[in-house]
């Protein structure tokens, strides 16, 4: 069954008659749109891609599927003037705004407007046999930027200098770019799980946390490695080998017909017993496709079950103000009798000198 079919399969158990995408990774997804601007409106019978000038070559040659559509700056005027006779029409109403709401009342004047922001995202948590090979290629390039950038990696370079070098080896690689903005974070900044790189200069005797990812052909890869410069103390030791402990009985723990909160209660347990649960702030692990957050999650209120086909990170961490903070995280594909794990990079203790 094609994505097309599955959509409108979805649509007639919902009694859609129309439903208008407007997220770009979910125009991407059902479309093979890659461009800049368009949105999608299909029906149970017909599908419209509608777009601009400067994307209409690219539109008919990727989305050989759907009619397009020739407009301004303005679709909602565009649907308005194609007069769809459309008395149910599903849009994303965790992704439009109010006044483009207001607008796509006025395409579709006859029509019950019905919120459905999971219709689309729900049928992308299961990966394909197109895009998991596309995953595979993104984590490969992350895992060689990672085993590249530790060669030049040295006492004094600054994070923002880390992030730099990890984007420029990916790129190298076949990355079209980063997946978002890099967590690069020495010594005391590890506290912070988003701590984006800065200019402080990395110094001896401090982890470094390196979180990032590559977007190949669309598709997303996050990884975060904890490495440490010098000779670790007992307790930086034993917290790292905490975090991965954690990190390993989550990854045991991923498998179909679990829930997201069964996977993330099984590594938050091994830290919460060990004392540090209030230093364990945020869900195990996320989604990730054609955007780098996605769903289902692995965190404590996950009712979602996990299914065959399914891509999530596993990335427990232990934060602690005025001393660091580690994390580790490698991306799963969940089988049809557990998981594999995709990350390749090494994530026992790196030390550098």
């Amino acid at each position: 069954m094609t994505r097309l079919e599955r959509m409108r399969q979805r649509m007639r158990e919902e009694s859609i008659d129309t439903f208008v995408v407007l997220r770009p990774e979910n125009g991407r997804y059902l479309s093979g749109f890659s461009g800049g601007e368009a949105s999608l409106i299909i029906t149970l019978d017909r599908s419209y891609l509608l777009t601009d000038f400067r994307y209409i070559e690219q539109a008919k040659e990727q989305s050989p599927d759907f009619e397009i559509v020739k407009t301004g700056h303005d679709h909602f005027m565009m649907m308005a003037e194609m007069g769809l006779q459309s008395r149910r029409v599903g849009f994303e109403g965790d992704f439009i705004t109010f006044a483009d709401y207001e607008k796509l009342k006025q395409s579709f004047t006859q029509a019950q407007l019905i919120s459905m922001p999971g219709l689309v995202t729900d049928l992308r948590s299961v990966k394909d046999d197109q895009e998991i090979p596309l995953i595979r290629q993104a984590v490969q390039i992350a895992d060689k930027a990672f085993s590249e950038v530790l060669k030049s990696l040295e006492i004094g370079q600054t994070e923002e200098e880390v992030g730099l070098n990890l984007e420029f080896s990916m790129r190298r690689l076949g990355a079209s770019g980063g997946s978002f903005e890099f967590i690069v974070a020495s010594g005391i900044r590890g506290a912070m799980p988003h701590g984006t790189a800065s200019p402080k200069k990395i110094k001896d005797g401090e982890f470094l946390t390196m979180d990032f990812g590559a977007i190949y052909r669309g598709y997303c890869s996050d990884i975060t490695r904890t490495i440490f410069l010098g000779d670790p103390s007992e307790k930086q030791r034993e917290l790292y080998a905490l975090v991965l402990n954690a990190q390993r009985a989550g990854i045991a723990a991923v498998a179909p017909g679990r829930t997201g909160k069964e996977v993330d209660a099984a590594a938050r347990k091994i830290i919460e017993e060990a004392g540090y649960g209030e230093n364990f702030g945020h869900g195990l692990g996320h989604s990730v496709g054609l955007a780098i957050h996605e769903g289902p999650n692995f965190n404590q209120r996950e009712e979602r079950v996990l299914e065959p086909g399914m891509v999530l990170t596993v990335e427990p961490g232990i934060y602690i103000p005025d001393w660091g903070g580690i994390r580790i995280e490698d991306m799963v594909l969940v089988t049809e009798d557990g998981c594999e794990v995709l990350t390749q990079a090494p994530k026992e203790l790196i030390l550098l000198n």
